[in-house]
């Protein structure tokens, strides 16, 4: 058992802002489970490691004892989050929206217990809102408030439109802390406006505000821009464990911290340990992110396929040995045996003016010797092919 200074220094891990600390604390002194609520609107159904910090943190809610809910927007999800949007953003059909929500529940509970999560969808009481409802709710705020809103003001500001169904989404989504009467809700820092709506909605209907917490977006493999699908900068929590792992040795040492402190079970001490460790040259980084890699995608895949994707990284970029799942292609001795057309035909490069590039410059090995003819064929046999670093190809020519 963790005594109170304990269990908020674990539930501040990683937080951006919490609102209030010291209301926090009265909640958790009275010794009762805390209805803990993360909305989900469904509209990106593979989630990557930059949702799984919001994920992560409420794990740390279920090992204090409390209750997560994990709310699905799908009333939400058919108006659309309009938060950091320059322009109106398209809403769902209820079709996509189910079809997501289901992906989403397949896959959170690779981070939740089950046994400790409520699982609810805000059409459940969203949707016996009547017009009289809503007009209701709609009052309970001012215009003026709601242009308080970043993306609001400056869309106003350039002419932009703004409709007013947008309005209803932070209403909306406050509306659900009133029906969860929730203690905590957590979000990301740019969904700051729709948690304390929440916060404020529940003092106008007679309840205890719910404390906020906003957790940080982390950054993508480019250590620059937040970490998302349309960056190409991420790692996907489905994602194969070889592909995974060789993504994690991507990130830099100073990001690598990063990614420990929102994404890892290990301790803070522990953390600052083999930190310390590395500035002072007794621990090599690249072993503590190999360790890192090791250690997220057991969660997601398992420990066995984990850590045969830190051997198979070992064998393939350290010792220079041949990836396990390597594509296989046969060809006819002659023109088609050619590197640059055996490359093109294995779809190892995009056209046959890129091959004769990369092996220009010395990118292609065949059978582990360097190759820098593009033109003259192999003769009859079987070769392993390596373009770069990552691209492989066991190559069976036949006369």
């Amino acid at each position: 058992m963790m005594d109170l200074e304990q269990q908020l220094a674990l539930i501040k891990r990683g937080v951006v802002e919490l609102i209030d600390e010291d209301e926090l604390k009265k909640k958790l002194e009275r010794g009762t489970p805390l209805r803990v609520k993360v909305g989900f609107d469904p509209t990106a159904p593979d989630l990557h490691l930059g949702h799984t910090v919001i994920l992560q943190k409420m794990r740390h809610f279920q090992q204090l004892g409390h209750t997560v809910i994990f709310l699905i927007g799908d009333f939400t999800g058919r108006i659309g989050d309009p938060s950091g949007r320059s322009e109106t953003r398209p809403p769902l059909t209820e079709e996509q929206v189910m079809a997501n929500a289901a992906t989403y529940k397949k896959q959170v509970f690779k981070v939740l217990d089950p046994e400790k999560t409520l699982v609810e969808f805000n059409s459940h009481w969203l949707s016996d809102l009547d017009a009289a409802g809503f007009i209701k709710l709609a009052s309970s705020y001012t215009v003026a408030r709601m242009m308080e809103r970043d993306d609001f003001e400056k869309r106003f500001r350039e002419q932009r439109p703004i409709s007013i169904h947008e309005f209803l989404y932070p209403l909306c989504q406050g509306y659900d802390s009133v029906s969860l009467h929730a203690d905590v809700e957590m979000g990301g820092t740019d969904q700051k406006f729709n948690l304390l709506m929440g916060r404020t909605l529940q003092g106008h209907y007679g309840q205890e505000g719910q404390c906020i917490l906003t957790m940080p977006l982390l950054e993508g493999l480019d250590g620059v821009r937040k970490m998302s699908k349309s960056y190409g900068n991420y790692i996907g929590i489905d994602e194969a464990p070889q592909e995974m792992f060789g993504k994690f040795m991507r990130i830099s040492d100073e990001l690598m911290w990063r990614y420990y402190e929102l994404l890892s079970e290990k301790s803070l001490e522990e953390i600052d340990t083999m930190k310390r460790g590395v500035e002072q040259g007794e621990l090599h980084p690249k072993t503590c992110k190999e360790d890192l890699a090791e250690e997220i995608i057991t969660r997601y895949h398992g420990e066995t396929a984990a850590k045969a994707a830190r051997q198979e990284f070992a064998s393939v970029f350290v010792s220079g040995g041949v990836p396990s799942d390597i594509n296989e292609l046969t060809v006819s001795c002659g023109e088609a045996s050619t590197p640059v057309a055996f490359l093109e035909a294995a779809s190892l490069v995009k056209s046959r003016s890129e091959a004769r590039r990369l092996i220009k410059s010395g990118s292609l090995s065949v059978n582990g010797e360097r190759c820098e003819d593009g033109q003259t064929p192999l003769a009859k046999g079987e070769y392993v092919i390596r373009l770069g670093k990552k691209r492989f190809l066991k190559l069976t020519v036949q006369s």
